[in-house]
């Protein structure tokens, strides 16, 4: 498994069980993880879980990070993440963080921040 990988909004992509089952390519957990993430609007398939991680860049991306107006703007930017970018934080990943529990998230973003800002 590669090293600790930040997305742009501050999610531990290496930690993530989408961009873990892909890596090993378990079926079970793939399984596991579409179940858990299928909401009433949207029924996830075992197979809609492919993703080797927010930043990678010409590979497989869950399709909710495809769409990711964080992810593209951090990208538009060319920062390591949202913590980099003189804007922080942001309308947003503001809003993003009022779209999804990202608490984790976000407290990564400040810890890295405070240590840019040392």
């Amino acid at each position: 498994m590669q090293e600790k990988m930040i997305a742009f909004c501050g999610i531990t992509c290496s930690d993530c069980r989408a961009l873990i089952a892909t890596q090993r390519n378990d079926t079970e957990l793939k399984k596991e993880v579409a179940k858990a993430w299928s909401t009433k609007e949207e029924t996830l398939k075992p197979e809609d879980i492919n993703c080797d991680g927010c930043l990678a860049t010409g590979q497989r991306l869950f399709k909710f990070c495809e769409v990711c107006e964080v992810r593209r703007c951090g990208y538009g930017k060319r920062v390591e993440n949202c913590a980099y970018c003189r804007e922080f934080p942001c309308e947003k990943l503001t809003g993003l963080g009022k779209s999804f529990s990202i608490t984790e998230a976000k407290a990564t973003l400040e810890g890295i921040r405070e240590k840019l800002q040392a």
